[in-house]
């Protein structure tokens, strides 16, 4: 179908989509109609046409404000701009100078103009969920002994197995069973490049399968998907205000209340006491009601929040609510785990080193059995050793990790350790006494290693190389050397963030010194908080926040999860383990690219200047339209357009932040 051929809209269907601009438009011509039928002296037509300008320019701010006042007793801006323009018209009727009511119509129209604009940074951020949600598809091709069969996508249930062709959605995130193929994930991270996919990595929802097809098999309910909980955090993030904004809010109602008390006495106390003109004297109290409210104020926050937030999930950067883009605005230091944030995650084995008697085969094959049931990449990387060796892994029993440590399980009745040297100390000391698993109250004692392996483990940690040791029983297997490579712009993002203001740029890892030191070196680190249990990550934030007050902490959102809650602002590195990292975080960078993290400091301290700029800029222009009230210099249409006016520049302020 033709640009041209596309169907107009109705005036009823632009009203549902956009209804405080259409209405704001409406109050405008009205307005104008009004003001054209006064000038041309058929007052009694202009009344009306301006009144109906007040009804529907004025609606949703006297609804608001009624509500406001009945269920919380509470009077706040939006009925104290009725309450002038209402006086404004009730003055001129009085007076029959039918201007006034004009006055009140442009008061009206303004505070509804504003209102539009304070909703359009609203509306596009869910527009961002509108267009989130449009990328996953209805139906979904299910697999059954009878063949396909296309069923609603909230009929599938934890391990169906579903076919996607070329060119189409995936409809509820999966594991691939077969198949080959290049995904857009685009709608996830931001990112446009296609990632590659094969048999065991994990497919989302709403991404679109390239040029294969893939044979899949649902591992969680379709509403627990990776997009459902973005779109939930979205959600969350528009309706959530931040301490700042609710400390406006609770100032504006405490302080509407304070200025209609002072309009009312500046209303009849210089008529009583001083002997001036009624009308005079209520007409300046109706002008301090409009140029004294804190409409501007109010306006100098949430508009960029939500702005900042729109922007970010563009760029594959989830914030989870307002206070934390505020919070990312502040911080001045920044802790990195190592492994998957500034390394890209991808650890291969690159020596095996068995002890005398034991071959490199046994060494694997023992270690592989325990890491099969591990999620950590280093367990990871040493289960795809195995298997491109085709070594058979015999099957483990009570496999328990130990976080920070390693790992350790049964196979064929005996003990096995896979861990630092430490781990692999403990487990020569207690396994020949004890058949169970190692107790944590046991991890701080030890015994010695063979010198020829201790020999061979320091000479590899010394060029960056992570080692864990293998030991079955009483006897150690051997030792196993992993390594893993800084991410391309890892230097380039720090070196940025430091110019961004950043104070202090710090690593923990759980790695050994020399591994940490390496990777620290490479990327501009200077200091290095190595071989770290998740405990000591916490007592490492808890310092730097006592040194620098807010602190990040970057992390992958499973092994850093207390860090990440400890931090002032927790941001977690890609969608992989997003189930914690989602819940976990304040901060997802979606794209599994550590440059993000540059992009979400950057909007942070914008929208930290911009809220600053905005309430510097709505307070003066307060204090100066209060002066020139008192002063007698300035009329309602001025005091009108000068509040008004300055409400729709911090408004549009703010929306400055939905630009990339």
């Amino acid at each position: 179908m033709s640009q041209s051929s596309l169907p107009t809209p109705s005036l009823g269907q632009l009203f549902k989509q956009h209804p405080d601009a259409v209405a704001a438009a409406v109050c405008a011509l009205l307005l104008f109609f009004g003001w054209l039928t006064l000038q041309l002296g058929w007052v009694g037509l202009a009344v009306i046409v301006l009144a109906a300008a007040y009804v529907i320019g004025g609606y949703e701010s006297t609804r608001e404000g009624l509500t406001t006042l009945i269920k919380e007793h509470q009077l706040d801006v939006d009925l104290l701009m009725i309450v002038a323009a209402l006086g404004a018209a009730g003055l001129g009727l009085w007076r029959q100078e039918y201007y006034l009511i004009v006055d009140g119509a442009v008061l009206i129209l303004i505070f509804a103009i504003s209102g539009a604009l304070e909703g359009y940074a609203m509306q596009r951020t869910e527009r961002n969920i509108r267009s989130l949600m449009a990328v996953t598809p209805d139906t979904a091709r299910l697999l059954q002994p009878a063949g396909e069969q296309m069923v609603p996508v909230e009929k599938l249930q934890v391990g169906d197995e579903i076919l996607v062709k070329p060119g189409e959605l995936i409809p509820t995130d999966a594991i691939i069973l077969a198949g080959y193929s290049s995904l857009n994930e685009a709608s996830i991270t931001g990112e446009s490049m296609p990632v590659e996919k094969q048999a065991g990595d994990e497919v989302f929802a709403g991404t679109i399968n390239g040029n294969g097809a893939l044979k899949l098999r649902v591992h969680q309910p379709p509403e627990s998907s990776l997009i459902q909980r973005v779109i939930q955090l979205v959600k969350q993030a528009q309706t959530e205000a931040p301490p700042s904004q609710l400390f406006i809010e609770r100032f504006e109602r405490s302080y509407a209340q304070v200025i209609v008390l002072v309009g009312i006495l500046l209303a009849i106390t210089p008529p009583i006491f001083l002997g001036w003109d009624w009308e005079t004297t209520i007409y300046r109290a109706l002008i301090f009601l409009v140029v004294a409210s804190p409409c501007a104020l109010m306006a100098s926050i949430m508009p960029t929040l939500l702005s900042g937030i729109a922007n970010g999930a563009r760029q594959g950067i989830l914030f989870k609510n307002g206070t934390q883009l505020e919070m990312i605005g502040r911080v001045k230091a920044i802790a990195f785990d190592k492994t998957g944030t500034l390394t890209t995650g991808n650890v291969t084995v690159v020596q095996v080193t068995p002890a005398t008697g034991e071959s490199e085969t046994d060494v694997l094959r023992m270690a592989a059995a325990l890491e099969a049931y591990s999620e950590h990449p280093i367990g990871q990387a040493i289960v795809q050793a195995a298997q491109l060796q085709q070594i058979e892994l015999p099957t483990a029993t009570d496999v328990q990790a130990q976080t920070g440590l390693g790992i350790l399980g049964k196979v064929n009745g005996q003990l096995i350790v896979v861990g630092k040297a430490k781990y692999g100390q403990l487990s020569l000391e207690y396994s020949s006494r004890e058949q169970n698993l190692l107790s944590r109250e046991k991890l701080n004692q030890g015994c010695s290693l063979p010198p020829e392996l201790t020999t061979a483990s320091q000479q590899l940690e010394a060029t960056g190389k992570t080692v864990v040791w293998v030991v079955c029983d009483d006897k150690i297997l051997g030792i196993i050397a992993l390594a893993d490579k800084e991410r391309p712009l890892a230097a380039q993002t720090v070196k940025r963030l430091r110019q961004l203001g950043i104070e202090q740029v710090v690593m923990l890892t759980g790695d050994n010194a020399s591994t940490a030191e390496s990777i620290a070196k490479a990327t501009g680190i200077e200091q290095v908080y190595a071989e770290l249990l998740p405990e000591d990550k916490v007592s490492v934030i808890r310092q730097l926040q006592r040194q620098y007050g807010a602190v990040a902490m970057v992390g992958d959102g499973i092994n850093d999860a207390p860090a990440l809650a400890t931090a002032s602002v927790g941001i977690a590195m890609g969608a992989a383990g997003s189930d914690v990292a989602l819940e976990t975080a304040d901060i997802v960078l979606m794209a599994n690219r550590l440059e993000k993290l540059e992009q979400a400091v950057y909007l942070g301290r914008r929208a930290t200047r911009i809220v600053q700029q905005n309430i510097v800029f709505a307070l003066s222009f307060i204090v100066l339209l209060l002066i020139a009230n008192f002063a007698g210099s300035i009329n309602m249409p001025l005091g009108v357009i000068g509040h008004e006016g300055s409400t729709l520049i911090v408004t549009l302020s703010g929306l400055r932040l939905l630009r990339n």
